[in-house]
C-alpha cells in the first residue's frame, strides 16, 4: 500500500477518536479532501523540481505512536539549552512530557495546543488565528491541519516582554519506529509584545523518522519575534518544516534557520506584510555532508508601502551534499518604497557536492530597492595558502576559511548560548578547534 493511501486509512480511524482533534474537525475534513487530491508534491512541480520524497513515500510510517515513551533528563541533555533558564516544551514522538517541560500562564500562555483547543477560554483566538496563513493548498500543510492534534500553544499579551527565552523540542525515539510526526505550532504576539524561542527536532535513534511540521506565527503592532530553528539530526531522519508569518504595522520578525544534519530536511518559510513600515529578516547557515540535502524555500510578500526584508543564507556543502535554496519577493503595486535585499551564497568544498539556487524578483511597483544574487564556489586558494605560510596547518585554515564565511549570519543571534552552541556545532562538523568560543 502506498503512504498516501495509508495515511487516508489512518485518518478515518483518527477522525473517530475523542479529543481535541474534534474542535477542528470541518477544518480537519477540508484538509484531507486536498491531500487526497494532490496527494504529496513531486518533482513535475516547480517548487519542488529538485526535491524527491520518493525515498519517503516508499516507506510505510504510522502516525499513532504505540506506547508512551519516558526519557530522563540525562538522555536528552545535549540537545536542551542548558545555560540559559528557559520554558520548554517537550515532547517525545509526539506526546507531551511534563517532566522535562517547564510551562507557564504567569502572564503569557505557554502551554499545549490541545489545551488551547479544548479550553473554553481560548476558543476566541483558536477562531481568529488558527489555519489563517497556513497555505490550505498546499498538501503537506493540508496533510499536518488533518492530523492536527498537539504541538506548542504561545500567546504573549500586549505590552508584555517574555523575560526567557521559549524552547520548542520534538525528540523521537525507537520505542516507535517509522513514526510521522506532524506537530502544530499556534504563536500569537501581542501589539508591542517581545518574544524569543527556540525550536529542534530531534531524533534519539538510527531509525527512519519523519516529521511534517507546521508554525503559525503572528506578529501583531509593533511585535517583536525572534525565532531559531535547530537542524542536527541523524542521517534517518527527515524534515518538512512549513512556517507562515503574518506581519502587521512597525512589527519585526526574524528567522534564523541553522540547518547541520538529517536525511532530507525542506524549510518553507514564508512572510506575509499586512500594513506598512514592517520588518522581515531571515537568515541561514547550511552545512552538510555525506548524502545530506536541505532545501530552503522562502517568501516575502511585500503589499504594503515603506516594508523592508533581508535575506541572507550561507551553504557549505562536502563530499555527495545537496542544497537548494528557492527564494521569492513579491512587491505589490501598492508596495512603494519598498527595500528588499536577498542573497545565498554558497561553497562547494568537494567536486560531488551541489547546490540548486534560485533567486527570485516578482516587481509591480516602481519605487522600490530591491536587490538579489547568488554565489557558487570554493574556498580561495590564495587565502588558504596565505594562512598555510602563517603556521596554520591545512584542515584548521579551512576550518577558519569556512567559519568566517558564515559568521555574519551568527553576528546577528541575539541569545548568546544559541550562539555558543552554533559555533560548537561548526566546529564539530569541520572537525577543527579554530579558537573560537564554543
Amino acid at each position: 500500500m502506498e503512504l498516501k493511501e495509508t495515511l487516508l486509512s489512518s485518518y478515518l480511524a483518527f477522525d473517530g477518536q475523542e479529543g481535541p482533534q474534534q474542535k477542528l474537525q470541518d477544518q480537519r475534513a477540508a484538509a484531507i479532501e486536498v491531500f487526497e487530491q494532490q496527494g504529496f508534491p513531486n518533482t513535475k512541480e516547480e517548487d519542488w523540481k529538485y526535491t524527491s520524497l520518493r525515498s519517503l513515500t516508499k516507506t510505510q510510517f504510522s502516525v499513532f505512536p504505540k506506547e508512551e515513551v519516558s526519557l530522563k533528563l540525562e538522555d536528552v541533555k545535549p540537545y536542551i539549552l542548558q545555560d540559559v533558564d528557559t520554558y520548554k516544551i517537550v515532547f517525545v514522538d509526539g506526546i507531551y512530557n511534563a517532566y522535562l517541560s517547564e510551562t507557564t500562564h504567569d502572564g503569557v500562555d505557554v502551554c499545549l495546543l490541545s489545551a488551547a483547543l479544548t479550553m473554553k477560554k481560548y476558543a476566541p483566538k483558536i477562531k481568529k488565528y488558527f489555519n489563517q496563513i497556513a497555505e490550505k493548498e498546499a498538501s503537506l500543510t493540508a496533510l499536518n491541519t488533518a492530523f492536527t492534534k498537539e504541538g506548542a500553544y504561545i500567546y504573549v499579551p500586549e505590552g508584555k516582554v517574555v523575560e526567557k527565552p521559549v524552547q520548542i523540542i520534538h525528540f523521537a525515539t525507537n520505542k516507535n519506529p517509522n513514526l510521522l510526526l506532524q506537530p502544530r505550532n499556534l504563536i500569537v504576539v501581542g501589539k508591542n509584545a517581545e518574544i524569543q524561542i527556540v525550536e529542534r527536532h530531534q531524533s534519539l535513534s538510527e531509525k527512519t523518522t519523519f516529521t511534517n511540521a507546521v508554525t503559525e506565527i503572528f506578529a501583531e503592532q509593533n511585535a517583536q519575534i525572534d525565532y531559531y530553528k535547530i537542524q542536527n539530526d541523524n542521517t534517518e531522519a527527515s524534515l518538512i518544516d512549513s512556517t507562515y508569518i503574518s506581519q502587521q504595522k512597525h512589527s519585526h520578525a526574524k528567522v534564523h534557520t541553522f540547518s547541520f544534519g538529517g536525511k532530507l530536511i525542506r524549510n518553507n518559510l514564508n512572510f506575509y506584510h499586512k500594513d506598512a513600515e514592517i520588518n522581515s529578516t531571515m537568515k541561514g547557515i547550511t552545512l552538510i555532508e555525506g548524502t545530506q540535502f536541505v532545501d530552503h524555500h522562502t517568501l516575502v510578500h511585500h503589499a504594503h508601502p515603506n516594508c523592508e526584508s533581508h535575506q541572507d543564507y550561507k551553504g557549505i556543502f562536502a563530499e555527495k551534499a545537496t542544497g537548494v535554496f528557492n527564494g521569492k519577493i513579491i512587491v505589490e503595486k501598492e508596495a512603494q518604497k519598498t527595500n528588499a535585499f536577498q542573497q545565498n551564497n554558497n561553497i562547494l568544498m568537494d567536486d560531488k557536492a551541489s547546490i540548486n539556487t534560485k533567486p527570485q524578483l516578482e516587481i509591480f511597483a516602481d519605487d522600490v530597492k530591491c536587490s538579489h544574487g547568488c554565489t557558487i564556489g570554493q574556498l580561495d586558494e590564495d587565502a588558504l595558502f596565505y594562512l598555510q605560510t602563517r603556521g596554520i596547518p591545512k584542515k584548521e585554515a579551512r576550518g577558519l576559511l569556512t567559519y568566517a564565511f558564515a559568521n555574519n549570519v551568527l553576528q546577528s543571534v541575539q541569545i548568546d548560548s544559541v550562539k555558543k552552541r552554533i559555533n560548537k556545532l561548526i566546529a564539530n562538523k569541520l572537525g577543527v578547534n579554530i579558537g573560537f568560543d564554543v
